[in-house]
């Protein structure tokens, strides 16, 4: 009989043991073209090279991570959420690694590619009324929840969701900045972001200011009227209750137009390839950056996804319309 070779000792070898260690330290950059006339600098963080390219592995990691530490998640159970995409997709590819069904409630209105990259990952998706807003989703998923063996993570109102930007998305920006950050711009979907990142600083007693963003038409956090707009992953139609309204020093609205037109030049003059609510961001980010008031100050935001998401949205329809219609070329 043959000798059965010794295990191998993986302990120095650079693999990780699942993709779950990916998640976070992502790097941050300068916008340069963009920015030229700004009396302050802007940098922007990657969240784009998070595993499925989005700043929502974060919380989805830390959520899932906490429900099983509780013991409110086990094996078996069924992962429920409502999510404009990015929040279901960083759970649905963590729930395939280890091992969890889950199912989604998304507005009918976001983007096809969302719909396609949930179902790809082997989770259920289940549309509800735009017209209802992610209100209408959560209302969805809370009727789900109540079947047997179903756990709802609950975005909008986990602790665990700003936890995850407490412990790595603020520290992480202190790091990258060595320390000199002046102000973070963050767009409010959940909350989260802002919220975790404005309580490290605070912790720290760092002096930075905190702008929340939000669309222009459906300014709720600004004492304005819910209502649909096409800033998708921001502006869910009410204050979470994941939101800290306290930690946000100044709120700014953005229009559609200027988010998709900023995400547009970002691709095209930083290579930066982005949605829509990263434009929305960085617009914010440049107007502040804009104001002579804020003259050598380092102004950070993050690039929250990819825009491989919004192909078939307003963001890149045109585009996408182009690029269908090219014709077959035989000789140049």
């Amino acid at each position: 009989m043959a000798a059965i070779p010794a295990a191998k000792d993986y302990s120095r070898a650079n693999i990780l043991q699942d993709a779950t260690e990916l998640v976070g330290k992502t790097p941050m950059v300068f916008l340069n073209k963009i920015a030229e006339g700004c009396h302050a600098k802007v940098a922007v963080k990657l969240e784009t090279q998070n595993p499925l390219s989005s700043v929502k592995d974060r919380i989805a990691h830390g959520m899932i991570s906490d429900m099983e530490r509780s013991g409110v998640l086990k094996t078996g159970d069924v992962l429920v959420e409502s999510t404009s995409g990015n929040t279901g997709i960083g759970l649905a590819w963590i729930a395939a690694a280890k091992g969890y069904k889950a199912k989604f409630v998304m507005p009918a209105s976001m983007s096809l590619e969302r719909r396609v990259l949930l179902k790809a990952l082997g989770a259920e998706v289940i549309l509800s009324d735009p017209a209802k807003g992610m209100a209408g989703a959560n209302d969805l998923a809370a009727q789900l929840s109540k079947k047997p063996g179903h756990v709802w993570a609950r975005q909008f109102e986990n602790p665990s969701n700003p936890n995850a930007h407490f412990s790595t998305t603020g520290p992480e920006l202190y790091k990258d900045t060595a320390g000199q950050i002046d102000t973070f711009v963050g767009g409010v979907g959940t909350g989260g972001t802002i919220t975790g990142v404005a309580r490290f600083f605070k912790g720290l007693g760092h002096p930075c200011e905190f702008v929340a963003v939000e669309p222009a038409k459906s300014a709720v956090m600004s004492g304005g009227k819910k209502g649909p707009h096409g800033i998708q992953g921001i502006g869910a139609g009410f204050i979470p209750k994941v939101m800290d309204m306290s930690l946000a020093d100044r709120i700014v609205t953005v229009k559609d137009e200027e988010a998709i037109a900023t995400a547009q030049k970002l691709a095209q003059s930083e290579g930066i390839f982005c949605g829509i609510s990263a434009g929305a961001n960085v617009h914010a980010a440049l107007r502040l950056a804009r104001d002579p008031a804020n003259a050598g100050k380092l102004i950070c935001t993050t690039i929250c996804d990819t825009g491989e998401r919004y192909l078939t949205s307003a963001l890149f329809k045109s585009t996408t319309d182009a690029a269908k219609a090219l014709p077959i070329t035989t000789s140049v």
